[in-house]
């Protein structure tokens, strides 16, 4: 359920200021609008926790989670995070250096180790060295020209490292001339390997540094206070008089109102107007709470007018997931996996309820299908496996003796029924939403009702040929889509008259949104389509297996089922993002003419609890 809220304005002397903000964080229930403002102060502290927020990253990525973690002080951590942040830069510095390095031993390691001061004093002594690479070929024309003097030094295949002695390099010749480095291999070896060591001491030091997450973790979370705090000072307008807009929870209305009083600052309360956008606060109640985690991995969330789907979202997205994965035994692994969780855990979280109810639909549908690895061989020696099988929906039909084309077709029919029944309850939820407003609109939703059931029993006429009443069909469909055209502009406070015009203008519109409604039944055949994919591909994979399970050949069988149970595991997993949650956030949710453009409530609140000085 969306919470309702209120629209808040609160008016204080300037004076007073900090006091006002203070209190209402301490209250810790309005949502500040228009908290788009910065300060200089505000941008400092940006900065600042950006620079702790980096390492804690590092520290995530790189660092030793088994360590025990330590909560500093707040002198002691920032000894250790000077520390920490001066490894990770010089850590930089060493790589950059490093690839530096290698790239002038690279250069110079054709002419060997030589020492180039000793070069530049023969120079001085009057014998010039220049040292080129050349070609092959280039270096046989060299050879032949008996004006230049030249030793070879070194060859490594492609080309020769050469030194011209008071001679100069004559055009002709494609040649990459040398310049000295600043020192030799001997030295630049030392280097690399004395960086190379400092490089392994740091990397050491980050790793240990995860111990301190717990300590990064709070500190970031103190500067988010002082940030919001600056940000929401910032948006307070008014010299003589200050004032403050937001959002409250209707059912913090009396405590706010109390402690409005308490603190004598002067307030408004009213409904949110059709032009205002509250935030959004949904309350989950009891089992529809777990879907919450997959909403804040998509960052979906409804608009304050729209509608909570979390209930009817987790519902079906528990049967498409059991359908997309297809598998019983898959399900058995979900569920071990959830089982190691909660023992790891102590405490069953949203994200591990969530795993064991999408583990046992995996297995009830896995069972329903006689599905399990795969494999009908699993069924032949464990035959109780057979009493759980509906013959109308399995993979397996030799097993139950029934047509396979029947099954196939049954499947698709009860997918066709899951788009229907989603799709209409989206229309009946409507009706009896507009119902309550009093909006005539309601007329073209039992419309599209009418157009969803019609265009159902088409696609089973066009996909399993299924015999329906045609005649029907047609008189269904042109009926919803008349009342479509006349209706679908009408609501509060609109004339029937002007209601029908503008309906009618978007006659066109109505039309191809009746094909988009038939492509959006067809699109449930999606479940049928990835859960057989999913099927054959287990299938193959035990198939190459099942040769290769006797004699020598048994690690290798065994092998190929683990890492091909794995593939197709993780495909499906992936196949969950990609079509379950579309079914959902786009078909379903787009006939409940959902956007999902809300914002949450966030009220300004304190983050961090007042404690005393760490090193007390």
């Amino acid at each position: 359920m969306i919470e309702k809220m209120k629209k808040v304005v609160i008016l204080a002397s300037a004076e007073g200021k900090q006091r006002l903000l203070e209190s209402l964080r301490n209250a810790g229930v309005m949502h500040v609008t228009d908290m788009v403002r910065k300060s200089p102060l505000s941008s400092d502290y940006e900065e600042k926790r950006g620079e702790y927020q980096h390492i804690l990253q590092i520290l995530e990525e790189r660092g030793d989670k088994k360590r025990k973690e330590k909560l500093l002080s707040s002198s002691d951590f920032e000894k250790v995070h000077v520390s920490l942040k001066n490894a990770v830069e010089r850590e930089s510095e060493l790589k950059d250096s490093i690839i530096l390095l290698q790239n002038e031993r690279e250069r110079i390691a054709p002419f060997g180790d030589f020492n180039p001061e000793e070069l530049k004093a023969l120079s001085a002594d009057g014998i010039s060295l220049s040292l080129y690479t050349i070609g092959k070929k280039d270096e046989e024309k060299l050879r032949s020209d008996e004006s230049i003097r030249y030793i070879p030094i070194a060859y490594n295949g492609k080309g020769r490292a050469v030194a011209l002695v008071n001679s100069e390099m004559p055009a002709e010749i494609a040649a990459q001339r040398f310049d000295l480095p600043e020192k030799n291999l001997s030295e630049i070896d030392a280097e690399l390997l004395s960086e190379k060591e400092e490089l392994k001491e740091l990397g050491e030091k980050i790793r240990l540094g995860a111990e301190y997450i717990p300590s990064y973790k709070a500190v970031i979370a103190e500067w988010d206070e002082k940030i919001t705090f600056e940000r929401v000072s910032a948006t307070v307008n008014g010299d003589d008089i200050i004032y403050l807009q937001g959002y409250i929870p209707e059912k913090c209305e009396k405590d706010f109102i109390r402690f409005a009083k308490s603190e004598s600052f002067a307030y408004s309360i009213s409904e949110p107007s059709e032009d205002d956008n509250p935030p959004t606060l949904v309350a989950y109640k009891g089992i529809t709470r777990i879907v919450k985690p997959i909403f804040d991995i998509l960052g979906t969330v409804p608009g304050y007018r729209e509608y909570d789907i979390s209930s009817y979202f987790l519902v079906f997205f528990a049967l498409f997931f059991a359908m997309i994965i297809g598998d019983g035994g898959y399900g058995l692994i979900f569920l071990i996996a959830a089982i190691i969780m909660h023992v790891k855990s102590k405490k069953a979280s949203d994200i591990n309820i969530l795993l064991y109810v999408l583990s046992v639909v995996t297995i009830i549908w896995g069972a329903m299908t006689g599905t399990w690895f795969g494999s009908e061989a699993v069924l032949n020696h464990l035959p109780f496996l057979k009493i759980f099988i509906v013959p109308a929906i399995t993979n397996f039909p030799e097993v139950v003796g029934v047509d396979s084309v029947w099954a196939q077709n049954m499947l698709m029919k009860f997918c066709f029924i899951l788009g229907a029944v989603q799709l209409g309850l989206a229309r009946v939820m409507n009706i009896v939403r507009k119902a309550k407003e009093k909006d005539l609109s309601l007329v073209a939703e039992a419309g599209w009702f009418i157009d969803v059931v019609m265009l159902y029993l088409m696609a089973l006429y066009l996909v399993i040929g299924q015999a329906v009443p045609f005649g029907i069909i047609i008189g269904g469909i042109a009926l919803g889509f008349v009342l479509v055209c006349c209706f679908s502009a009408q609501g509060p406070g609109v004339k029937f008259l002007d209601g029908l015009k503008a309906s009618l203008a978007g006659f066109f519109t109505t039309f191809l949104d009746t094909i988009s409604c038939f492509s959006n039944i067809m699109s449930y055949i999606r479940l049928f389509a990835v859960g057989m994919a999913s099927l054959a591909i287990a299938q193959s994979f035990n198939g190459m297996a099942e040769g290769m399970l006797s004699g020598a050949l048994i690690p290798v069988g065994i092998a190929i089922i683990v890492v091909g149970h794995l593939l197709n595991l993780v495909m499906g997993i992936l196949s969950v993002v990609v079509h379950g949650v579309r079914l959902n956030l786009l078909e379903f949710s787009g006939a409940l003419g959902m956007e999902w453009t809300g914002y949450n409530y966030e009220p300004f609140c304190k983050m961090v609890n007042d404690k005393a000085d760490k090193n007390s």
